[in-house]
């Protein structure tokens, strides 16, 4: 059991997960508000020996250097590898202190997202940006059957949104780090990632935070007449070429403006932002609580 447990920041944990948390320590304090800097952060971890967090903090190595007591870091938030965390995982590893993170807890919400985008942008479905009815992609409406569909990343959400858009008739082709055999089994195509964004009519970019594939020369390839989504946590694109991109006769779809990467865009005729956390549903938020409680539990043992 660990003498003082500290919530830095709000965790989106159900309120059964938090009264749980006090079967891990003698002492749990949870802040209800996101600290304004990293002095903020070091006085509300003070002597804590075990720190929460979620994904609008950082522990940098300054942090936890003043933070002498701590043995126990638990992000309540995705931990795919230490170059993307927003804890200092190689410094955490030289203290000795665990770090675990969780994974795959809110994939439905965005696979629903992407489905739900893609045929209100294929029908015309509601208004535009000015009001007015929006009309179908193609000027008239069609369906997902026989759609081109490319998928930049296929882990456990890019693969989710691929089996849910094969489902509905979609032609499935993928770029990944090399071809993988469920995934051949399923039917879906392996792509270099220029054939992909030239061959297919609709690109998904489903990569891990800070992950950027789309240069100057990948704009070209992807061409216009496009749809692009984004559905990681920051830009897949280096800027300058996505906003050349964005002039034609293309359009983009990403739920958070941290995805999209430049809030003066959110008003640009091409672009469709929900401004919200597509994955933060109600369910999302029971399995990120179950999760963030077993990780706890297998550090106490």
């Amino acid at each position: 059991m660990f003498k003082k447990l500290v919530g830095i920041e709000p965790l989106d944990l159900i309120p059964s997960a938090e009264l749980k948390l006090q079967e891990f320590a003698e002492e749990v304090i949870l802040f209800r508000d996101i600290p304004k800097d990293d002095q903020q952060i070091i006085d509300r971890i003070s002597d804590a020996d075990a720190v929460l967090l979620s994904y609008t903090s950082t522990l940098n190595k300054n942090i936890l250097e003043k933070c002498p007591n701590v043995v126990y870091i638990g992000m309540c938030c995705s931990l795919y590898s230490p170059e993307t965390a927003n804890v200092d995982i190689l410094y955490a590893n030289e203290r000795g202190i665990k770090v675990t993170g969780i994974r795959d807890y809110g994939d439905e919400g965005v696979v629903e997202y992407v489905v739900s985008e893609l045929v209100r942008c294929l029908h015309g479905f509601g208004t535009d940006k000015n009001g007015h009815p929006e009309k179908p992609w193609d000027g008239a409406a069609r369906e997902i059957t026989g759609l081109k569909v490319g998928i930049v990343g296929l882990g456990t959400s890019g693969g989710m949104i691929a089996d849910a858009l094969k489902f509905f008739g979609a032609e499935i082709s993928y770029f990944a780090r090399s071809e993988k055999q469920t995934a051949k089994s399923k039917g879906y195509t392996f792509q270099h990632l220029h054939a992909l964004l030239s061959e297919n009519e609709v690109i998904l970019c489903c990569l891990n935070k800070n992950t950027v594939l789309l240069h100057e020369s990948e704009f070209k390839s992807l061409g216009n007449h496009k749809i692009l989504f984004n559905t990681g946590l920051s830009p897949a694109w280096d800027m300058e070429p996505f906003k050349g991109w964005l002039e034609a006769d293309n359009r983009c779809y990403c739920d958070t403006v941290g995805a999209l990467g430049d809030k003066k865009l959110l008003n640009h005729p091409n672009v469709r932002c929900m401004e919200v956390s597509v994955g933060r549903t109600k369910q999302a938020y029971i399995r990120l609580s179950e999760k963030v409680l077993a990780n706890l539990s297998e550090y106490n043992g």
